[in-house]
């Protein structure tokens, strides 16, 4: 009599399933142009200041994961009186993936490379707030990614996490901005995160440097360069490479460099919209 109790394996033998590597997807956009960006401000009430940026799907494939990313500003608010006297505002970042934003299945505590995202965000943003207006004070910019940057059609031992946090990065610097200045908090410029990468499509063929990349739309990411730019200031706060350059060009580098400028300026324009926008409402609500 068969034990009911148990889950019986199979009788036979069984072979197990084996992943090919995802074809590369054609890039519908051109080599300097970036997805569209949905940014909104004023989502969560509670908030000093909040924002939530998408980015634009790609039609026909809807297993392509879309970059969504939720950002709260909690203050500025005053210290315990227990904490040190400080001349300038107290800046703390939290990076966080909710558990299903990527394929592999994501922990409640922070691993090391959310607290790498987090402290590269402190760093970038910590260049454009006017931190002496605030003595004593602290702030808390707390963002979650809802959904990772990711290919769900691709393999699970197809590693690209490492290259979609450059794109992450860059969505959670641009989220920030616009919530810090929805907050109401002074900034020397909006500060926009923008990305360039040096792919190669094909074994043998000349790399090329495109911005905002996806690994789906790419056989090969070489190396990756993410940028939190100021562009009145004409200013860098923040520089994150990744990657090899073939013969270490220096002069691929240094365009790589201005492409990632090149973003950034495109998602500061969206960041200025969104702000025009949400003041534009605040004015016809009064």
């Amino acid at each position: 009599m068969a034990d009911r109790r148990r889950i019986n394996g199979p009788v036979g033998t069984t072979t197990p399933p084996v992943f090919v590597h995802a074809p590369a997807r054609p890039r519908p956009r051109e080599s300097d142009s970036i997805r569209k960006i949905y940014l909104k401000t004023g989502i969560t009430p509670s908030a000093s200041g909040s924002a939530y940026l998408e980015l634009e799907s790609r039609p026909g494939h809807p297993h392509r994961s879309n970059l969504k990313l939720s950002c709260t500003v909690h203050g500025p608010r005053a210290l315990p009186r227990s904490a040190p006297f400080s001349p300038h505002i107290i800046l703390t970042t939290h990076v966080k993936y909710a558990p299903f934003a990527t394929r592999t299945r994501r922990g409640y505590l922070r691993d090391s490379s959310e607290r790498d995202l987090g402290v590269h965000l402190e760093t970038a943003l910590r260049g454009a707030i006017i931190a002496d207006r605030w003595p004593k004070s602290g702030v808390d910019i707390i963002v979650t990614i809802v959904e990772g940057d990711q290919d769900r059609d691709a393999p699970h031992n197809q590693d690209d996490e490492n290259w979609e946090m450059m794109n992450v990065l860059s969505g959670c610097i641009t989220v920030a901005s616009a919530a810090i200045a929805d907050a109401g908090i002074d900034c020397v410029d909006t500060v926009a995160g923008g990305v360039a990468a040096l792919v190669s499509k094909k074994d043998g063929q000349v790399p090329s440097i495109i911005v905002d990349p996806i690994v789906a739309e790419n056989q090969k990411i070489l190396a990756a360069c993410c940028v939190a730019y100021l562009p009145s200031r004409d200013e860098v706060t923040n520089l994150w490479f990744k990657g090899q350059l073939p013969g270490g060009d220096f002069m691929v580098y240094n365009t790589m460099l201005e492409r990632s400028m090149v973003a950034s300026r495109s998602a500061n324009r969206v960041i200025v919209q969104a702000l025009s926008e949400t003041a534009k409402k605040g004015q016809e609500a009064t």
